[in-house]
């Protein structure tokens, strides 16, 4: 296939992707907020509530990470400081992991990450909004939260991975005619 001819097939093939989140968007639209308790996270500053992270927002996102033994959930992280003003103009944002909050910090500042954090260490809330793995282990995700009067509601979540719609790195590779190969993150390039 010549290149003119590929290009309009993954034009095509793009405008099918667009078509599917307008339908996504309508299904969004249409789904019935899950209420979740009031839990309570572990940050620098002592306890903060869950219903304390919307700040004045009435949106949260709150990553799911599996914290600083992740590799992946770290490229993340980086992706997510690089829009994170963008992100807080229109939602407050916050990164839950495992860690404690001063292994947090350290790793935090390390990576020069400027968004909110904080421990979900001790809570059921990741394992709560099914990112907790039957092993154990803890997932990658987003989850999307609303304030609604006294209540808070889960509007929307996704898992993170590989391919995903929230992470530039792997869709630019696939632009790459080899994809992304035996390729994979690491803390550090040098």
């Amino acid at each position: 296939m010549n290149y003119a001819q590929a290009t309009e097939a993954l034009n095509g093939h793009r405008a099918q992707i667009a078509a599917l989140r307008t339908q996504m968007r309508e299904v969004q639209a249409a789904i019935e907020p899950q209420p979740v308790e009031n839990y309570l996270f572990q940050t620098l500053d002592g306890p903060v509530a869950l219903s304390d992270l919307f700040g004045d927002k009435s949106d949260l996102f709150v990553i799911h990470n599996m914290g600083t033994g992740c590799t992946s959930c770290t490229m993340w992280a980086d992706g997510f400081n690089g829009v994170y003003d963008h992100l807080a103009s229109r939602a407050a944002f916050v990164l839950s992991s495992p860690n404690t909050p001063a292994v947090q910090r350290d790793f935090a500042a390390g990576r020069g990450w400027r968004f909110p954090m904080v421990s979900h260490e001790g809570s059921n809330f990741a394992q709560d909004m099914g990112y907790r793995g039957q092993s154990g282990g803890w997932q990658p995700g987003v989850s999307v939260f609303q304030k609604r009067g006294d209540q808070i509601v889960r509007v929307s979540d996704a898992e993170l991975g590989p391919g995903d719609d929230f992470c530039i790195t792997y869709h630019l590779f696939d632009m790459i005619p080899e994809g992304v190969t035996a390729w994979s993150p690491k803390y550090a390039y040098a």
